[in-house]
């Protein structure tokens, strides 16, 4: 398997790269009333390609949790468990930085923390980690499936007594976050149901898992000849991926495909795309040798974390009103779509294109610190 300068595995980073880089083009267009409906998150039942990005993420730190963690030998150590513990308090608080940066901008720092949104991205991504990272330093891994299935199955029982199909606020996800959070702390924007809540958070677990046991698969393979190892990788990842997939697909007639009560479904069919992607990725970089074509994705691949926050906290302060444009105030996102770009391509083709140009403006920062050897790691 073809790895960096630096022992990194081309082709993890590279897949890691198109969801970072997917997060950036779906989280930042010229202006949300103009996007192309490929790039808007399904409104409730079914997915868009806009619903794979975050899904396969997760999907792509259980493979990640392995490869950390085989240097403990998964075994539970004061080490482990505070690496375990540093990284996930970390990524928690850099959630919670994102949000109240967003709303003490335009709120001010009293009302940015009375309605500090608790869960998110980071938020939920914290979670999976630090349970996973527990599960697989203390309980054997043969056991880990058995896990998985009894999360989905129990968690698909919830939704059906607790009207978990329900697009109202009877769904047994918004009563939870609502117990336990409160409303002004939730994401409610987009309906009724908070996309990263907390119930919803079990079966985000289970689709870690899923991937930390895909990282086994992948990195126990003993074959000796480099050949043959590659083939058996990818025909595993291939195969795994057509069941997951396909079994996503047959249960979704009794249980939805849907990515903001993440349904059982979702976790089958997004793992199963995400393992034939990485099948793919592994066949075209390690066995054909194609790697003329990575450098962009490789870039957002081997500072994930750093290029999400830095992202997200750049697209806030480019979204603030700070000067004014023929006497409306704009930001530079407003100004760049309206009078920029929207002139040229059009108000969605405008949008896309602030979109891209935004990707580009990340990709550069994580360009220079790749020429230099700079990985941000926790």
């Amino acid at each position: 398997m073809a790895t960096t300068n630096n022992n990194r595995i081309l082709a993890l980073d590279v897949l890691r790269g198109i969801t970072i880089a997917g997060m950036l083009l779906v989280n930042n267009p010229g202006s949300w009333e103009t996007v192309y409906t490929p790039l808007l998150h399904a409104e409730w039942n079914g997915f868009t390609p806009t619903d794979l990005v975050f899904p396969f993420f997760m999907f792509m730190m259980g493979i990640s949790t392995y490869i950390s963690l085989r240097k403990y030998n998964f075994q539970m150590s004061g080490a482990a468990l505070k690496k375990i513990v540093r990284r996930t308090v970390v990524i928690f608080l850099l959630g919670l930085l994102i949000d109240f940066f967003s709303r003490l901008l335009a709120l001010g720092p009293v009302i940015a923390l009375v309605t500090l949104r608790i869960m998110g991205v980071l938020q939920r991504l914290a979670i999976c980690y630090c349970v996973v990272s527990i599960l697989a330093l203390t309980v054997k891994h043969r056991r880990l499936p058995w896990i998985i299935v009894l999360t989905l199955v129990g968690y698909f029982v919830l939704l059906m007594v607790g009207n978990g199909f329900l697009f109202d606020r009877s769904n047994i996800i918004t009563q939870v976050d609502l117990a336990v959070i409160g409303e002004y702390h939730l994401f409610l924007y987009e309906g009724p149901i908070d996309p990263e809540g907390l119930l919803s958070t079990l079966p985000a677990i289970a689709h870690t898992l899923i991937g930390f046991l895909v990282g086994r698969l992948m990195l126990t393979n003993s074959e000796p000849d480099r050949e043959k190892r590659l083939n058996q990788q990818v025909m595993q990842l291939l195969l795994l991926g057509v069941v997951l997939t396909f079994s996503g697909l047959l249960l979704s007639y009794g249980c939805p495909i849907n990515k903001k009560v993440w349904s059982p479904t979702f976790v089958l069919t997004t793992c199963g795309l995400a393992s034939s992607m990485l099948g793919l990725l592994v066949w075209v970089i390690d066995v054909k040798g194609e790697k003329s074509w990575c450098g962009f994705f490789e870039t957002f691949g081997v500072n994930p974390l750093f290029l999400y926050v830095f992202g997200s906290l750049l697209a806030t302060l480019f979204r603030q009103s700070f000067f004014s444009w023929n006497g409306e105030p704009m930001g530079i996102t407003q100004w760049m779509h309206q009078v920029v770009l929207a002139p040229v391509f059009g108000p969605y083709g405008g949008s896309l294109a602030y979109a891209l140009l935004f990707i580009t403006l990340c990709w550069l920062v994580g360009y220079r610190l790749q020429k230099k050897n700079i990985y941000i790691k926790i």
